[in-house]
């Protein structure tokens, strides 16, 4: 008889630097045998149309709006994120699961297509078990916004969580049971780095989906491609934030603040270069800097908090290390700057202007609520240093002119532009990055084909 020795670790509450709790990884062993489970499912789970799917993803909508307060005290309490954050989050996924299961049959339906036959059709098939590796900012949605449409095309799933949120991902999997899918068709496994590379290697795994910094996409992109795995990538972001002159800057400089402190500014998808016509430029970061200042940091599991603590240490290390390289280049600061001093990473909303192009608060994605303020002379330099970033996932025009917000987004260099709104993702919508922010798309009907078999069948009539 074998006698594996567990590995173990400690989960940090970052509100009050105290230990959680002490999880074992699971051993190689285990995963593989978790892997082969979903195999195994995916064999009666494939067979169901996806009409017989849906009612599934209805239920689970409704699990987790029952359990909402339960689920959002777990991510406050694992990563800090504001309860009243959490409370919209998985709100989010049960409308997600509403969406998928009022539209996948659609989206999925079987293409006619012209050519030199009788007949020609194109299918869409599900893989088989994907796996998805999943960050810890965004600890329901992100394991949702995969595991929905996945699921929902006839694949079966398993979650390797961020083992910051161990509570979350098994909360996760419950709900999946409670909503009454069939045993292994969701699972989640906390285990490590390695044992996930033995997952990514085996003939179990028909596909990988990661949320992660580029690094991490590009060693797992490695390795997929390697054993010739489907992946899907979304990546880091350093989304720049446009304001023209003829915006409204008071909802500019609004909405600004709510785009760069959204779950404390650890989001790839967080407004981060805030590029500003300099005849705007000191009425944009007046009203910004004001604002920030009158955010309200604190415990997220407080209602009135705005901004909660950074997920570690090393968090709150970097986003000082960030704004420090900043004022010693020369960087005014117009609110916060600096870390509070009370238990906790918490770090002050943090506002910045005279920025240089070698400060690192622009070269680096920031994931805090740091904003760096750029004054630029014309629209054209505007998309210039809007482009000038080796990521591409998201950005925003603020404008009064819609024709010029529209020829603006055609000429940036992103997965998603949105105009007069910060970046957010909707189900109904394509969400995923360009250059190093990604590859491939999640959500809407073109996430919902990534992970299937777009198969052409083609008849022709018999000739004698």
């Amino acid at each position: 008889m074998r006698i594996f020795l567990k590995m173990k670790f400690k989960t940090i509450n970052p509100s009050t630097e105290e230990v959680i709790a002490e999880y074992d990884l699971m051993p190689k062993e285990e995963v593989i045998d978790a892997a082969k489970k979903s195999h195994a499912a995916f064999r009666q789970w494939k067979a169901l149309d996806v009409s017989e799917r849906a009612p599934y993803f209805k239920n689970l909508a409704q699990v987790l709006r029952e359990h909402k307060e339960k689920y959002s005290k777990l991510m406050a309490l694992e990563m800090g994120k504001p309860i009243k954050q959490s409370l919209a989050e998985v709100e989010k996924c049960a409308w997600t699961a509403e969406v998928y299961a009022g539209n996948a049959a659609e989206w999925l339906e079987e293409e006619t297509v012209q050519a030199e036959g009788k007949k020609h059709l194109v299918v869409f098939e599900p893989l088989g078990a994907i796996l998805s590796i999943m960050p810890w900012n965004f600890p329901f949605w992100q394991a949702f916004r995969f595991g929905i449409p996945t699921l929902i095309a006839g694949n079966t799933s398993i979650l390797k969580h961020s083992n910051q949120v161990p509570q979350c991902a098994l909360a996760i999997e419950a709900a999946f049971k409670e909503a009454g899918f069939p045993e292994d068709v969701f699972k989640s496994v906390i285990t490590d780095h390695t044992t996930v590379a033995e997952l990514v290697k085996s003939d179990l795994i028909q596909g990988v989906s990661l949320t992660g910094s580029t690094y991490a996409g590009a060693k797992v992109a490695e390795l997929a491609g390697r054993n010739l795995k489907k992946v899907v990538l979304e990546l880091g972001g350093s989304d720049p934030f446009i304001v023209l002159d003829d915006a409204d800057i008071e909802f500019a400089a609004k909405s600004a603040v709510a785009g760069r402190t959204m779950n404390s500014g650890q989001s790839c998808i967080a407004a981060k270069r805030f590029i500003v016509m300099k005849s705007a430029a000191d009425e944009f970061s007046r009203i910004f800097a004001e604002k920030a200042n009158a955010l309200a940091v604190g415990d997220p599991m407080d209602m009135k908090t705005d901004v909660g603590p950074l997920v570690n240490k090393d968090a709150l290390i970097q986003i000082e290390s960030q704004v420090n390289d900043a004022i010693g280049k020369g960087a005014k600061v117009l609110s916060g700057g600096k870390k509070l001093e009370r238990k906790g990473y918490f770090f002050e909303p943090t506002v910045l202007s005279n920025i240089k192009m070698d400060m690192k608060v622009v070269l680096e994605e920031v994931f805090g609520p740091v904003a760096p303020i750029i004054a630029v002379n014309s629209e054209k330099e505007a998309v210039k240093i809007a482009n000038s970033t080796e990521f591409g996932l998201g950005a925003s025009v603020w404008t009064s002119n819609e024709e010029k917000g529209l020829q603006i987004a055609k000429s940036i260099e992103a997965g998603s532009v949105f105009i007069n709104s910060t970046v957010k993702s909707d189900p109904r919508m394509p969400f995923g990055g360009i250059k190093k922010s990604g590859i491939g798309r999640e959500l809407s009907k073109y996430g919902l084909k990534e992970f299937v078999n777009v198969k052409g069948i083609n008849v022709y009539e018999v000739k004698r």
